[in-house]
Order: C-alpha cells, then sequence, then structure tokens
C-alpha cells in the first residue's frame, strides 16, 4: 500500500488529524501575515479549539463534524477568515464520509454544513453570493465526493478480498476432494489385488487342511491360524472398502477405525499371543487402565503393537527377546517396544525396505503424539507417549534418551546379519 493509501487508512486517522493542525498552524503562522494581516485572539483561540476537537474526537468523525460546523458558525459571525474552521469542518466531513456506518448520515451532516456555510453568503449582492455557491461545492462537495469514492474502493477491496479467501477455501476443497478421491481410487485397486491373493491362499490352505488328514496336530494348529487369519484379513479389507465407497453408510462398524476399550487388553493380548506363536519371546508389561481409553488411541496402541511385534519377527528373527510395556500415566499413554537384536533372519525375507515405521509414525502424529524409533544397545527401540485427548493437539516432546526418529530406508542393523528395515 502506497503513502496515499496509508493516509486513508481508517487506522491512521489520528495522523491525519495531527498533520492537519499542523497545517493549520502552518497556516496561522505564515500565510495569515502574507495577507497583510496577523491572526486575531479570537482567530488563535476558535483554532485552537478546533485543533483540540479534531484531536480528542479523532475516532467520533459524526461528533467531530458537529463540534466543527458549531465553531464554524461562530467564525462566521466574529472573524472575517474563517479559512481554519472552514477547512476543520471540511475535513471533518471527509472522515464521516469515510467512516459512517449509514448513507443517511453522510447525506444529513453535508446537509448541516451545507446550510450553516450559505449564512455567510446571506445578504451579499448577487455576485458574492454566486461566489459563495461555487466555494461551498468546493467546501461541502469535494470532501464529500473524495470520502465516498475511498469508501467505495475501501468497499471493493474488501469484496475482492473475500471473493479472493472463498476462491482459495474453494480451490483447497476441491483439491481434497481430488486427494481424496485418489486415495479411494489407490485404496479399492490395493483391495482388488490384494484380495485376490490373500482369498486364494486361504483357499489353498483350506484345501490342505482338508486333505492331508494324518498331519501332525501342531502342523493342523498352524494351518489353522493361517486360514483364520486370512479370513480375518479378507473381512477388514471387504469394510474397508465399503467405508471408501460409503462413509456414512458404515457408521456402526467401529472395527475399522476404532476398538471398543474394554476389549483392548485381551486385543494386546491375542497380539502377544501371535508373536510367540511365530517365536518370539515376548515379556508383556500391560497396564490394566488401557481398558478405559478411548477407543481411537486404543486401536492405535493395537495397531502400534500389532507392527512392532511384526517388525521383531521380521527382523531381530524369531528367537528375539522383545518386550513390551503400554501404561497409562495422567491421561497419557507410554507405548514402548524394545528387542534385544538377537536370533536368526528368515532366508526368505526382502532385502528392500518397507513403510512399517512410516505408517506408524503417521499414525502418532494425527494424535498429537511423536515416535521415536533407533538402536538400543544390540537391539530397537520404538516408543511415544500419545497425549490425553485434552492436550492431543500438542505434539509429544522428544526423549532425550533415544535417537532421533529414522525413516523405514535409514534404520540400519545394530548387529550381524540384522540388515533389513521394517515392514
Amino acid at each position: 500500500m502506497g503513502w496515499v493509501g496509508r493516509l486513508f487508512d481508517v487506522r491512521d486517522g489520528f495522523v491525519r488529524i495531527v498533520l492537519l493542525d499542523l497545517s493549520g498552524v502552518g497556516y496561522l503562522v505564515f500565510g495569515a501575515p502574507m495577507q497583510g494581516h496577523g491572526p486575531t485572539a479570537t482567530q488563535l483561540i476558535l483554532a485552537g479549539i478546533a485543533f483540540g476537537v479534531a484531536l480528542v474526537l479523532h475516532r467520533r468523525p459524526l461528533v467531530n463534524l458537529l463540534a466543527q460546523t458549531a465553531l464554524l458558525a461562530v467564525a462566521i459571525c466574529l472573524l472575517d477568515d474563517i479559512t481554519i474552521n472552514q477547512v476543520g469542518a471540511s475535513w471533518a466531513l471527509l472522515e464521516l464520509a469515510m467512516r459512517a456506518r449509514r448513507p443517511r448520515t453522510i447525506w444529513l451532516a453535508a446537509g448541516l454544513l451545507a446550510a450553516v456555510d450559505l449564512t455567510d453568503s446571506i445578504g451579499d449582492p448577487f455576485p458574492r453570493f454566486l461566489s459563495g455557491i461555487v466555494g461551498l461545492l468546493v467546501e461541502v462537495g469535494v470532501p464529500l465526493l473524495l470520502g465516498l469514492v475511498i469508501r467505495a474502493q475501501r468497499e471493493l477491496t474488501r469484496q475482492a478480498q473475500e471473493r479472493a479467501a472463498e476462491e482459495q477455501r474453494r480451490l483447497e476443497s476441491e483439491s481434497r476432494a481430488a486427494r481424496a478421491d485418489e486415495r479411494s481410487a489407490i485404496a479399492r485397486e490395493l483391495h482388488d489385488v490384494v484380495a485376490h491373493h490373500v482369498a486364494s491362499m486361504v483357499l489353498r490352505v483350506g484345501v490342505a487342511r482338508h486333505v492331508l488328514t494324518d498331519l501332525d496336530p501342531r502342523v493342523g494348529e498352524v494351518f489353522d491360524d493361517v486360514h483364520g487369519t486370512g479370513t480375518a484379513a479378507l473381512a477388514d479389507l471387504r469394510r474397508l472398502v465399503a467405508v471408501l465407497r460409503n462413509p456414512d453408510g458404515v457408521r456402526g462398524d467401529a472395527a475399522l477405525t476404532a476398538i471398543e476399550p474394554s476389549a483392548l487388553p485381551a486385543a494386546l493380548g491375542a497380539a502377544v499371543d501371535r508373536a510367540r506363536q511365530a517365536g518370539v519371546t515376548v515379556e508383556a508389561d500391560i497396564d490394566p487402565a488401557v481398558g478405559s481409553l478411548d477407543a481411537v488411541r486404543g486401536m492405535a496402541v493395537l495397531r502400534l503393537t500389532q507392527e512392532a511385534l511384526t517388525n521383531v519377527a521380521k527382523h531381530a528373527g524369531t528367537s528375539a527377546l522383545a518386550h513390551l510395556s503400554v501404561s497409562v500415566v495422567d491421561e497419557a499413554v507410554r507405548w514402548e517396544v524394545s528387542d534385544d537384536g538377537g536370533g536368526w533372519l528368515p532366508a526368505a525375507m526382502p532385502s528392500g525396505g518397507g513403510h512399517g515405521i512410516t505408517g506408524m509414525r503417521e499414525r502418532v502424529e494425527v494424535l498429537g503424539g511423536q515416535l521415536e524409533a533407533g538402536p538400543a544397545g544390540a537391539g530397537w527401540r520404538v516408543r511415544t507417549v500419545l497425549p490425553g485427548p485434552a492436550i492431543a493437539l500438542a505434539p509429544a516432546p522428544p526423549s532425550p534418551a533415544v535417537p532421533p526418529a529414522q525413516s523405514d530406508q535409514d534404520r540400519e542393523a545394530p548387529v550381524g546379519p540384522r540388515t533389513t528395515e521394517p515392514a
């Protein structure tokens, strides 16, 4: 904004009045003597009152206009040179035209000032009366027109800003909708691909369980577990796609994004048992208070536990020793999974990096926490603090005892053959 724009800004009214008063003082000191007469005592008194009133009432333009008009009426009766009071009243009309809430107030004020100005020409010969009319156009018409133009320009600027903000909100809304549509399309495509393979695996396991009747009971338990896991995965995939296609139609299916608080301890126990069945020795320290968590944080704790224990089995080996700790302190959930780094690396394990840690970090950050992952002695440790609902918007500060969180691709094995990243 240029200096002219700042000069007529509503917030700079006091600056305008100060400049106006200084110009008035300059006129009294230099202008009046140049016309052959110095300022009289009455003129100085009325000018001083006009200057003070303008400064005191710069935030109340209507009251200032009435006061300046009254001073002008007094000056017309007592003075020959009424320039100071005319300029003060005209400027007050300009301020009112820029800032008045109702146009009717502006026109009434302009009519009042015009009537007072015309009293100076009453009884004069016609040429002087005509000159007074022309002077009235300058004293009333110019400030009125200028104030209305500034007022209209300010309103146009405000409307343009509102339109720009509305357009920005519309573009952001369309962008979010486009991203959501794209994510939904990708998720459905992944469902089609993954569901096909999982269904094939479940079918083959079921056939094998039916055909191979003389199996070792332990092998049969493995088949049953694989069959049940695959069936549950297919059901979750179908429900997920149903939510993506019509989120409002499956409000009652809380298993997709939440878990019943009372069921969380049992679900954590099932995740620990599944890791133990895979060969990992797991020491679990689960606070019974987790059963009182809200559904969203409960689901986050469960998913973090499942992912972390799976990573232990994949990267530390199935004979590793893992420790799970879940506690609730002052409504905040403190969660940690660590391992000793020992064990063997499965031969079929792929060497490429995964997205396990990335997904865990995103889930934690959504809830206002911060995931910490890094080496801990010979093993690996992942932990976080999920704040309570009242402070979930504030990110949890990192603990100085653990190195900064690392991405899946940055995770390097601290010992031996442990060289792959988390899934």
